[in-house]
């Protein structure tokens, strides 16, 4: 007999299914908001933020408010004009209504309403809506507060469960003097593997957003527990306070930042273009760019016009300075901006985004732009700080000459590994399975723990590195003595990708980097000297969520009754009570002081089963502060640190 589940050979008319109304954004979240889990949850809030900031951009109002509410649902309030109330000629439907339920419907295609705008889609609202249990707005306009709700429900008309079904009209339901619009969701817990928002995620957005929309003010009150916590954000200076920001903790070359704006409009397309940026004497460059005050975390046009347009007004001024020895090999971009931080931004009435998730800007015309722009003013910039300039512009021949040395350093390293005499022997135990998605790469705090951990691993898939202890700092060192570390030569031998520049996703082995180190300071340094390397010389192993932190138990408490020896893991304090109440009256206890401590089973149980075990993923998804922090605890400028550090005790 046939399998009945064989795809059947015909395909005809009665095959096709159509979807309804929001059902495409049910059934295909991912293709809307990225991912259904932490990431995507967060981008349904930035689309109802978005809109609002969108109004205040404008000039429409000066406050939003973000209410996490104890019911875990979310509030989006601002200071507007208010989603449009009146009845639509054509579609005989409210404003309010067609935005939530209908995708491409907005006031943002024509430039009427809207210079520029980061909702550009016309399906934010709607597709929030679609995958909420409930959403209800409230509309202030017209001296009137309107009032509508939608809910996951039964649809009358098409006989069956609809997203978005709006279960009451647009109804009037009290007077007020205000303008504006008050949106209120419940995520769906059908939909989205965690509802719980992040309070230190929204309160980084709303930083950034708060220092490119200087004059307006931003709040998140957070009613979640017993006391309501409220913190308020407003920026006078706008970029020049995010500079200040990103560079607390880092030393700078020059006091007073790099700043200028302009205008252009190319092929019908209105753009205006802000810089704002300053070298330290870091070694790393980091740039943060934003489209109408979104985020583009994966750059675009915008970005490197602003790098083309620079890295050619100082190679001109370079030889105008005689500052170039016919013996110098002629500096690149990223050699010119090694130490820089800026932030980049442009505003353009017509971006093309690379999906739904806009982290990656597409238009020409902006490339055309801030090349044109960077280059202008950072030629009249150079002509007028000579002196500065030609500092920046000898770091970047000298970053070139490093450039080369490292090259030679890279090409060595490979003739080492192609010829097998690459030093891995005795030092690491690989893995026998060749697919990169199911191998993991473990590195071990200590002999000790990684002798333990060599006996207890799945040896098909998990690979084990013991590592000595400590690695360098490598925010505080030079890139040549970086490469040149044993240690760091091993890891990077081992993963296969290279590093900076030279890094290349296709050549990883591993799907799975994982830091393993004890529960104790010394052991978080050691995770902190990793996560550092990795963040500034393999960004994209986190970028591309391959970094975790292996998390093993603070406890082991257990207890031999007739029923045999019970044995159960606290991986904290908080957690440990609730343990004791659950191996019950005489439980004893043991307070694992390292990894090291532990038998190759317990080491199995705890910290390598993938059933059992305990890993937590690292991410960037909010640059900025993972800039900010890795300089903060491992740069140079100490009293920041130490505020930090009393500020946070305990943690």
């Amino acid at each position: 007999m046939e399998n009945e589940n064989k795809v059947k050979g015909t395909y005809d008319v009665t095959d096709l299914t159509s979807l309804e109304k929001l059902e495409p954004v049910r059934v295909r979240p991912g293709m809307y908001i990225g991912s259904t889990g932490s990431k995507g949850l967060h981008h349904c809030l930035w689309e109802v933020l978005d809109n609002s900031i969108d109004e205040l951009s404008n000039g429409f109002g000066n406050k939003i408010i973000i209410s996490l509410n104890k019911d875990r649902s979310v509030s989006v309030i601002d200071n507007g004009r208010g989603i449009p109330t009146g009845i639509h000629p054509v579609k005989k439907k409210s404003g309010v209504e067609m935005v939530f339920t209908e995708l491409h419907t907005g006031g943002k295609f024509d430039n009427k309403n809207y210079k520029t705008s980061g909702g550009l889609h016309g399906v934010g609202a709607a597709v929030v809506n679609s995958l909420s249990e409930w959403l209800e707005v409230e509309v202030y306009q017209n001296g009137e507060i309107y009032k509508q709700r939608f809910e996951y429900a039964y649809d009358s008309k098409l006989k069956k469960k609809m997203p978005g079904t709006p279960v009451t009209p647009l109804k009037a339901i009290g007077k007020t003097k205000e303008t504006g619009t008050k949106v209120t969701f419940m995520a769906d817990k059908e939909v989205f593997s965690t509802t719980e928002f992040k309070f230190e995620v929204i309160d980084e957005r709303l930083q950034e957003l708060a220092f490119q929309n200087k004059g307006i003010t931003l709040v998140l009150k957070d009613e979640r527990n017993p006391e309501t916590i409220i913190k308020e954000y407003h920026s006078d200076r706008g970029l020049l306070d995010f500079i200040d920001y990103l560079n607390e903790s880092k030393s700078v070359l020059h006091q007073e930042p790099i700043t200028f704006e302009g205008e252009r409009d190319i092929n019908g397309i209105s753009m205006y273009g802000e810089v704002c940026m300053q070298f330290t004497d870091s070694t790393s460059e980091y740039i943060a760019s934003y489209v109408n005050n979104i985020p583009t975390r994966d750059a675009g046009t915008h970005e490197s016009g602003f790098k083309t347009g620079m890295t050619r007004a100082f190679k001109e001024w370079a030889k105008k300075l005689n500052l170039l020895k016919e013996k110098d090999k002629e500096f690149e971009g990223d050699d010119l901006r090694e130490g820089l931080t800026a932030i980049v931004r442009i505003k353009i009435s017509n971006p093309v985004f690379e999906g739904q998730t806009k982290n990656k800007l597409g238009n020409n015309e902006a490339y055309t732009m801030m090349n044109e722009l960077c280059y202008t003013r950072f030629s009249e910039w150079i002509e007028d700080n000579k002196e500065t300039a030609s500092i920046f512009i000898n770091n970047a021949i000298d970053a070139a000459q490093r450039r080369e040395k490292i090259k030679k350093i890279n090409e060595a390293e490979k003739k080492k590994i192609g010829k097998g005499t690459a030093p891995l022997a005795g030092k690491i135990a690989v893995c026998t399975l060749k697919e990169t998605s199911l191998c993991e790469f473990i590195v071990v705090e200590g002999d000790s723990a990684g002798g333990s951990a060599k006996q207890a691993r799945d040896r098909r898939f998990q690979t084990i590195m013991p590592s000595k202890g400590k690695i360098m700092n490598t925010e505080k060192q030079k890139l040549e003595n970086v490469l040149g570390s044993e240690e760091l030569k091993i890891f990077n031998a081992a993963i296969g990708t290279g590093v900076l520049e030279n890094y290349r996703e296709e050549d990883l082995k591993y799907g799975k980097i994982i830091i393993m180190s004890d529960a104790d300071v010394d052991g978080y340094h050691i995770r902190t000297l990793w996560m550092t390397y990795i963040y500034r010389y393999m960004k994209s192993l986190i970028a591309n969520g391959h970094l975790f932190i292996a998390l093993p138990p603070l406890y082991k408490v257990y207890k031999n009754d007739k029923k045999g020896e019970l044995i159960r893991y606290a991986y904290s304090d908080e957690e440990l009570e609730k343990v004791k109440k659950e191996v019950g009256k005489g439980a004893l206890l043991q307070r694992y002081k390292g990894l090291g401590e532990m038998n190759a089973d317990q080491l199995w149980e705890t910290t390598l089963n993938p059933v059992t075990r305990t890993l937590q993923q690292v991410t960037i998804d909010d640059a900025a502060k993972a800039e900010k922090m890795v300089s903060l605890l491992m740069g140079d400028v100490v009293e920041p640190r130490k505020n930090y550090m009393y500020k946070y005790a305990e943690f």
